[in-house]
């Protein structure tokens, strides 16, 4: 305590002298100024109690007479606002338990009396603090009763203020229209953040090009690597009316698809991108109608859904995949919405964060998005949209903000004997499809095929056995076909599987395949949330010098050759 100040005022309930002396004892050892009240019968301690004259109340379990818990209960009804500490030598954990659960502070027990002044401090502290919590509250509550006054006030103010309000409404018009403007140029520059990754990936063919021309002389080969130059070129002149004009049209190729089995057989795929914090759930219809669609695409479809599920979820949740027989009769409500007729439909539903209405009206739009530049193109949305409208579907997102959201993509069903003929996959040949050169295999996937050409040029000249994929799904396709791979080039940036999501597959499935990301992106925070292995395993676009065929042969030098073992899936 500081000198000079008031000595602490402790009604002691105590009828042992011994311990009373040794309690006296302890808290002069601590250096605690006290003033030590020392009452034994219950007469004596409510008087004591109802003066109100004391800073803690300090009391023994057992008494001749009289027990701890009435003293408690005596307490909290004269001065509740007095700490009550127990300080006995047969007090159980149970009864203490009790003790607290009934008001008292804190206990002690009379064979660990060190502890005592700690518990004292610590209460008066406690006490101290509710005291000024409720000098807070009641100031709270005199500020409030103020404030009908002051609104009343302030709606004076306003009401005099408004008639000035009325001569600026021409400069309010000249604002938002400068604020209209304001949001044109903002979605000019999403455009352009979202083909940040095209530009890198021009560059990247120009400087390969470049270093190919300062390595060889003016043969036809250099007279072509040289159009491939002026070609990327006229590519980057091209790509801002490219934007502009975005049509969301693909090549499709519609057949007769059984969705129920597409989406069980993408389980394993879907558990290893959603990732261990997320479940799965499906709810498929047993009498499905076939769908006419493209089956590859509709694979990209569902997985695009499940991957922004994901990220809507940013603590995790579940995510639910239900296929239906659906009649429509109603006309659409907006555009993206299918017209009315018997669709085969498929929806994706995540626990997440939900959409807001200002964000739902534009979810559509090429390149729209709300997630941070380099994790989202703002296109899968819009790629779901062009499927649906393309396959003579639609689509239509129920969302509650906090709750979560369902998308359901409604795809035209199969009539008749169509159904009949539903195209199948041929099943893989492994032993045909096995390189027999005694090469390392390198499989490169980039959904630019220009730069892939460049990744895969380079690596054949290095030495090593090509493989090549434009998408992370048609990567995964091929590893299920062939597994015999030694390394995985990976672009990072690529729509509907990344590169790290490509690579969580990979690792899941076939773990003896090495990873190597190229990125455009100018520093790696990108790659933070995959253990990527260091800079080693990453190459920067536009490629230096020989960064990539250094990295790749540093990579496959210090890993056995990888082999086919016979009845192996690579799962």
């Amino acid at each position: 305590m500081e000198d000079g100040a008031a000595p602490l005022r402790i009604l002691l309930l105590e009828d042992s002298d011994l311990d009373a002396e040794l309690l006296g004892a302890v808290l002069e050892d601590a250096a605690l100024s006290v003033a030590l009240d020392r009452v034994i019968s219950r007469d004596a301690f409510a008087a004591a109690t109802g003066a109100g004259c004391h800073d803690i109340i300090l009391a023994d379990y057992v008494l001749p007479a009289f027990d701890g818990m009435s003293a408690l209960a005596m307490a909290r009804d004269r001065c509740p606002e007095i700490p009550f500490v127990f300080v006995s030598g047969t007090l159980g954990e149970e009864v203490a338990v009790e003790a607290l659960k009934n008001g008292a502070t804190d206990y002690v027990t009379k064979q660990r009396l060190d502890r005592l002044p700690r518990v004292i401090l610590r209460a008066l502290s406690e006490a101290r603090a509710h005291v000024l919590r409720r000098q807070a509250e009641q100031a709270l509550r005199d500020l409030n009763e103020g404030l009908e006054q002051r609104v009343a006030e302030r709606t004076r103010e306003l009401a005099e203020a408004n008639a000035a309000l009325q001569h600026q409404i021409a400069e309010r018009e000249r604002i938002e229209d400068a604020l209209r403007q304001a949001q044109r140029l903002e979605a000019v520059g999403q455009l352009t953040s979202g083909v940040a990754h095209d530009f890198n990936n021009l560059l990247t063919v120009i400087a390969g090009n470049i270093e190919f021309l300062e390595r060889a002389v003016f043969d036809d080969r250099s007279r072509r690597r040289l159009e491939m130059m002026r070609g990327a070129a006229e590519r980057g002149a091209r790509l801002t009316a490219q934007l502009l004009a975005f049509s969301r049209r693909q090549k499709l190729e519609p057949v007769p698809v059984q969705l129920n089995r597409t989406v069980a057989s993408m389980r394993d795929l879907l558990q290893s991108s959603m990732g261990g914090s997320s479940r799965i759930e499906m709810t498929l219809q047993p009498d499905l109608w076939p769908a006419l669609v493209d089956a590859t695409q509709i694979e990209l479809i569902i997985l695009n859904l499940a991957i922004n599920a994901r990220d809507a979820m940013a603590v995790g949740g579940c995510l639910t995949i239900e296929t239906a027989n659906v009649r429509l009769a109603a006309p659409p409500a907006r555009a993206e919405e299918p017209m009315p007729g018997e669709y085969a439909m498929v929806a994706v539903s995540d626990t997440g964060t939900g959409i807001p209405a200002e964000v739902l009206a534009r979810v559509f739009e090429p390149f729209f998005t709300t997630k941070e530049v380099g994790k989202g193109s703002g296109l899968g949305l819009a790629q779901v949209y062009g499927f649906a409208k393309q396959s003579g579907g639609g689509v239509r997102i129920d969302t509650r903000v906090g709750e979560g959201t369902s998308v359901r993509v409604y795809l035209p069903r199969v009539a008749g004997e169509a159904a009949l003929h539903e195209v199948r996959p041929a099943a893989a040949d492994v032993s045909l499809a096995r390189d027999t050169s005694d090469k390392r295999v390198v499989l490169v996937v980039d959904d630019d095929s220009a730069v892939r050409d460049i990744t895969t040029t380079r690596l054949g000249e290095a030495g090593y056995a090509i493989r090549e994929a434009g998408s992370g799904l048609a990567a995964i396709q091929a590893l299920e076909a062939d597994p015999a791979v030694d390394l995985a080039v990976l672009d990072f940036a690529m729509p509907g599987m990344n590169g790290v999501e490509v690579a969580t597959v990979i690792r899941s499935r076939w773990p003896a395949i090495q990873i190597l990301f190229v990125t455009g992106y100018a520093d790696h925070t990108a790659l933070s949330q995959v253990d990527v292995g260091g800079d080693d395993r990453v190459v920067q676009k536009p490629f230096r010098g020989e960064d990539l065929e250094r990295k790749v042969a540093s990579i496959l030098e210090r890993r056995p050759r990888l082999t086919l073992v016979a009845g192996g899936a690579g799962r």
